[in-house]
């Protein structure tokens, strides 16, 4: 019997050899091939960046009026009335900015102090300080179009002018971004129930007591509410202000918005409450009339994108506090892009739905199901976010795959250039829309591509937030 064995083994060695030979040339393929993908991957999103980059300078710059054109069409033909808003004008200086760092290029960085000028000169409010919301071309002149102030227009300003000092060092717009920080908190800030009001009059007062809309306020409905929107954008700018200018009132108020945001604005199911009371009371428009909710669906709905969005301006924040190893933020936001995954995502095509909501019988429905470019942005770098702080789940990394194959599918316009407003699979008017307007520019897909390419390269200092 011991012959026998002694037999079986001397003769099977050679096959046992050749088995791990094959068995290692079958792993050594697979790893070449994964690599190769992942190499073809992050030239296609190069390349994306770099199309994107030029369809929009400097097509964009407004060398007449100063700041940036607003309105282009399909086609980026210049159409439309050139309006100048704080949000888009404040958003092209973080964007160009950026670039500026990312390609080590000064020509983006001239074209970041064009807008930081045009902020400087034309939509600070001399008066009454703060940034005007609205401006319109009129002639040879800007005229003021809004009657009141915004802190979320303001909190992008910040996040422009932070950005811009990063890269050119002039500490007139860092003196710029610290006087801003310095209005919101004397106007905007709310001292006893923290946060703070996002629609103000045109001297920084509270409308608290205003019950009539004469003077023909912006979203006057959200007068005495806070609201998520401008909370996660001050979030934002805070934590972009604090890598330059680590005020000891800055790091204060960025602690309070990150714990407001993570702890009482997100649910624990997992999604943000749109809009709140002054002390932190969810608005809710389920009691009302079917009529009224649908109304004041966009006051009152599960955001998909903004909830996933915010995951990623969480564990940015946390990161720049220094909280690594936070596992309550961890915990908190991981549950955010689970819920959305679980709810909004198209698992047949790809791509997250615009809006759902809750009843109160537990049901869920999604009520919008455009699927809307700049959720698709802020979405593709979170999931690839997630894929490297949780490697032992690999549904993250296949979903960021699919929504890349989904953006250019569906998003990406191959004949002109850009992206469109939302996927033509749900939306295919979107294919003869708008390029660009007021609220369409390209901070959220530039920022998007950007964080992607960093972290495929592994130079992405926010994956080592889960060590």
């Amino acid at each position: 019997m011991i012959l026998v064995r002694t037999y079986l083994l001397r003769n099977s060695y050679p096959f046992l050899v050749l088995f791990v030979l094959l068995l290692s040339f079958s792993c050594t393929e697979k790893a070449t091939k994964t690599t190769d993908t992942k190499k073809e991957l992050l030239s296609e999103f190069e390349a994306s960046l770099d199309t994107l980059s030029n369809v929009w300078y400097p097509k964009t710059i407004d060398s007449t009026n100063g700041g940036f054109w607003s309105d282009f069409d399909y086609k980026w033909d210049k159409v439309g009335p050139q309006n100048k808003m704080l949000v888009s004008q404040a958003r092209h200086v973080w964007t160009a900015s950026t670039l500026a760092l990312y390609y080590d290029d000064p020509n983006y960085e001239r074209i970041a102090k064009h807008g930081f000028e045009f902020l400087r000169d034309e939509m600070w409010d001399e008066e009454h300080g703060g940034f005007h919301t609205l401006l319109g071309i009129s002639g040879d002149s800007l005229q003021l179009l809004s009657s009141g102030k915004s802190a979320y227009g303001n909190s992008f300003a910040i996040y422009g002018l932070a950005t811009y000092y990063k890269v050119s060092k002039d500490t007139a717009a860092l003196n710029m971004a610290k006087k801003t920080f310095q209005w919101l908190e004397e106007h905007a800030h709310d001292p006893e129930n923290g946060g703070y009001f996002d629609v103000l009059q045109m001297d920084g007062s509270w409308m608290l007591e205003v019950t009539e809309n004469d003077n023909t306020y912006d979203n006057f409905i959200r007068k005495d509410w806070k609201d998520q929107n401008s909370s996660i954008h001050l979030m934002e700018s805070f934590t972009a202000l604090y890598e330059v200018w680590p005020n000891a009132l800055v790091k204060e108020r960025l602690e309070e918005l990150f714990l407001l945001i993570r702890d009482t604005i997100t649910t624990e199911i997992g999604y943000l409450t749109l809009h709140l009371q002054r002390d932190w009371t969810p608005v809710s428009y389920k009691d009302s009339t079917e009529a009224a909710r649908k109304e004041n669906f966009f006051l009152d709905h599960v955001s998909f994108g903004h909830d996933v969005e915010t995951a990623f301006l969480l564990l940015e924040t946390s990161h720049v506090l220094g909280k690594k190893q936070d596992s309550v933020t961890m915990k908190k936001t991981k549950k955010m892009v689970d819920h959305a995954l679980d709810w909004g995502w198209d698992d047949a095509k790809g791509g997250f739905y615009e809006g759902g909501y809750y009843w109160d019988n537990k049901d869920r429905t999604i009520e919008d199901d455009r699927k809307v470019w700049w959720t698709q942005a802020e979405c593709l770098n979170t999931l690839l976010l997630l894929s490297k702080l949780y490697p032992e789940e690999p549904k993250y990394y296949e979903l960021f795959e699919k929504q890349w194959h989904y953006i250019q599918s569906y998003l990406l316009d191959q004949t002109y250039g850009g992206w469109y407003d939302a996927g033509l699979d749900t939306s295919p008017e979107a294919k003869k829309r708008a390029k660009a307007q007021i609220w369409k520019v390209n901070y959220h897909n530039t920022r998007s591509l950007i964080n992607v390419i960093k972290m495929m390269k592994d130079e992405f200092e926010l994956t080592d937030t889960h060590e």
